[in-house]
């Protein structure tokens, strides 16, 4: 890529939560405010950069960095203006090698898709289609500016979707794997946040990120929207969902942002929050102690042995279960463990863990379902435990479905953030000098 020109974009972001709630210190949000007018900003006239021999003209990166105050509701500022410019320059580019690609791969959308994406937003809103193209006309933002974006936007994504999905897809080992990580977490303390992580490295150094974040975080203070902001400047994987972080459970964030969240409460906007590499702001939404039970469902292929059995009796049943094992599986534990002289198999069915023997707790809590443990000596005899499910009494835990949803799609943001890195290390971008 030949670059002739700075173009890293100052990532600002506030945190997730209903504004009127979110504070800092104990300090109440102003309520949220749309820009009335467009802000006062003066653009030099003409051609700003060619992105592979495409233009991009002043009045370009005017529309946009007026979509972004927009989409926003920042109160734009001598302070902040020239963040949004570079962020609105950024994204600029970025369109320019989306359209392109489109073009190359003949995806086209239609007016019609572009119309109904309109109206889906307008309804976020609480408006119709039409109203918000002359709530946006009246603030300076031509339609087709906006219609313009949609249509790459929507392009881009069913472009990505089409190359990649077969790269994205979620097997049942994921998923199990996702599954087990819950209920292993189920009683550790846990979070409900809102993030932003502004990348240093992108933004131009950790001084950058660090004077963008305070100045965000007092936009939020001051009732600019933090989903709408999010969207715009984050740069986490969460900024496509307005900067949801999801539960996070104790041990799994920064250590810095978790010393952080230990002393926040529920409606609490951290300050910005310095990690490897960047800077965090972040918001508690809420928070539970993590006490939550865990079911496990339990089969065995057992054999009978007293306290007082000797060893020579023990090392027989082991070497009967031992052979017994090999191959064992949830479906057929019982079924072989009936057809061996002196094993019995039974089905435990589902039980709390803490409810369990002790000897069968560790399988129960750690074991991977479908697996079946070593010999356990107990004083009734031998057994082998297959874990054959295992969940959480908890309402809160997620389905198979919804896992897999979520994990596709981080899986396609992974790959379309890699894509459009890709274009830009190869694209020829010059700054215009006439």
């Amino acid at each position: 890529m030949r670059w002739m020109f700075s173009v890293g974009a100052v990532a600002l972001a506030i945190a997730l939560a209903q504004p009127s709630t979110a504070q800092i210190a104990g300090q109440p949000t102003a309520p949220a405010t749309t820009p009335q007018a467009p802000p006062e900003f003066e653009l030099g006239e003409g051609v700003l950069l060619t992105v592979n021999d495409q233009l991009i003209t002043s009045y370009d990166l005017r529309q946009r960095m007026l979509l972004v105050i927009f989409n926003s509701q920042l109160q734009p500022t001598e302070e902040n203006l020239p963040a949004i410019q570079q962020q609105a320059l950024r994204a600029l580019i970025d369109q320019r090698l989306q359209t392109q690609e489109l073009a190359r791969f003949e995806v086209e959308v239609s007016d019609e898709v572009v119309n109904a994406e309109i109206e889906s937003l307008a309804q976020e809103r609480g408006a119709t289609g039409p109203a918000l193209l002359a709530a946006m006309e009246q603030f300076g933002i031509r339609p087709e500016t906006f219609r313009e974006q949609l249509r790459n936007d929507i392009g881009w994504g069913m472009l990505v979707s089409g190359r990649y999905r077969d790269r994205a897809r979620v097997g049942a080992d994921q998923v199990n794997a996702v599954l087990e990580r819950i209920e292993e977490n189920a009683s550790r303390p846990q979070w409900l946040i809102g993030e932003i992580y502004i990348d240093a490295a992108t933004v131009g150094g950790m001084e950058i990120a660090m004077n963008g974040a305070r100045q965000l975080t007092q936009q939020i203070i001051a009732g600019a929207p933090f989903q709408a902001v999010a969207r715009q400047f984050s740069s986490a994987p969460s900024a496509a969902s307005g900067g949801d972080g999801g539960w996070v459970v104790a041990g799994e964030p920064p250590a810095a942002v978790q010393t952080v969240l230990e002393q926040m409460n529920p409606g609490q906007l951290s300050n910005p929050i310095a990690v490897d590499g960047g800077v965090y702001i972040i918001l508690l939404r809420d928070e539970r102690a993590g006490s939550v039970s865990t079911l496990a469902n339990l089969r065995q292929a057992a054999i009978r042995l007293d306290a007082s059995a000797t060893a020579e009796q023990v090392a027989a049943a082991t070497a009967t279960l031992s052979g017994l094992r090999d191959g064992l599986t949830c479906d057929n534990i019982l079924q072989r463990a009936q057809g061996t002289p002196g094993v019995i198999g039974t089905d435990l069915g589902e039980a709390n863990v803490s409810d369990l023997a002790p000897q069968f707790q560790e399988i129960a809590r750690t074991g991977a379902v479908g697996s079946v443990s070593q010999p356990i000596r107990t004083p009734l005899g031998l057994h082998l435990v297959a874990l054959c499910g295992r969940r959480s009494a908890s309402d809160d835990i997620p389905s198979r479905e919804d896992i897999e949803r979520e994990l596709g799609s981080q899986q396609l943001n992974m790959l379309a953030r890699r894509y459009i890195r890709d274009l830009r290390n190869a694209a020829t971008i010059e700054q215009r000098e006439d």
